[in-house]
C-alpha cells in the first residue's frame, strides 16, 4: 500500500512540474512575441545612412538578361 501511494505521490509531483515548466515557456513565448510585434525592420534609417547597393546597368555594360544570368552562374 504505501508503494503505491508514494508512486501517486511522484506522479502528481512529476506532473505538477512539468506543468509549471509548460506554462513558463510557454509565457515566455509570449512574452517574446510581445517584445518583437512592434519591432519595424523597414523603417527609414536615421543619421548618416547610406545605400549599400545601387544597380547601374549602363556602367556594367549589360541588360537585365545578362544580370539575370549571371546570378544563376555565380550566385551574387
Amino acid at each position: 500500500m504505501k508503494s503505491w501511494l508514494k508512486l501517486c505521490w511522484n506522479t502528481v509531483k512529476v506532473f505538477i512540474a512539468f506543468s509549471i515548466c509548460t506554462a513558463m515557456f510557454y509565457y515566455g513565448l509570449r512574452w517574446l512575441n510581445q517584445e518583437y510585434e512592434d519591432y519595424h525592420r523597414y523603417d527609414e534609417p536615421e543619421g548618416k545612412a547610406v545605400k549599400v547597393f545601387q544597380l547601374n546597368l549602363s556602367e556594367e555594360g549589360g541588360n537585365r538578361m545578362e544580370r539575370l544570368l549571371y546570378f544563376y552562374k555565380s550566385g551574387e
